[in-house]
């Protein structure tokens, strides 16, 4: 359960967090995801093609089928949901040929821009809430893999305004090439993110209130 924030006796800020642990990337940060009304924020290192189980009640499900994240991605597109992500490394082979096969995941709904600096692992949904931790956006860290297949995943959740203001900042510099002018690498970048056709400035998604996904 997240607690609320509190001020210590010496006035630092304390925020409340939920630990993130193994399966529970899988159960809650991804339906968080899945419940998405306004925006999806990812930020990863490796991009992957994730598996997921079929809806229940459909007939994929009865036979034990996985679908591709590309799938729940759609859905979100469909919903008007923006969802962006932001990698380090060139998504996999896979994950390539399915978003070949999804051709609603198009700008401006969906985007795609790649950094070769970015390890930070996030994903902020609607502005209000938040996971930082140790997983990449892989069927590794956040798939339905069973016990001793998954990895070994440690992070936290939040709907802590002040780390979800600056979390988002931070991903929108990155994601704007603001970063981009003094980068002592981007003789080695394929494309430099400040190098992009201009688009009308977007501030980082406000929050509608409500309760982030427990468990």
């Amino acid at each position: 359960m997240i607690k609320p924030p509190r001020t210590s006796d010496d006035d630092r800020r304390v925020a409340g967090v939920e630990l993130i642990s193994d399966s529970q990337h899988h159960d809650q940060v991804l339906r968080a995801v899945s419940e998405a009304r306004v925006s999806v924020w990812i930020g990863t290192a490796n991009v992957k093609d994730i598996h997921l189980e079929a809806p229940i009640g459909t007939r994929a499900r009865a036979r034990g089928e996985y679908l591709s994240i590309t799938e729940r991605l759609t859905e979100l597109v469909r919903r008007k949901v923006q969802v962006r992500i932001l990698h380090g490394a060139l998504p996999s082979r896979p994950f390539r040929e399915s978003l070949g096969r999804s051709p609603e995941l198009v700008p401006p709904r969906f985007e795609m821009r790649h950094c070769p600096r970015v390890h930070l692992k996030m994903i902020a949904v609607d502005g209000a809430y938040l996971y930082l931790g140790s997983a990449n956006f892989t069927g590794a860290g956040l798939g339905a893999k069973g016990e001793g297949r998954r990895n070994f995943e440690l992070g936290v959740a939040t709907d802590d305004d002040v780390l979800l203001d600056v979390t988002q900042a931070r991903f929108e510099r990155i994601w704007t090439g603001r970063e981009c002018g003094n980068c002592r690498l981007r003789s080695e970048c394929p494309a430099p993110l400040d190098a992009l056709p201009a688009r009308p400035p977007k501030s980082a998604p406000k929050r509608p209130r409500r309760t982030p996904p427990r468990g």
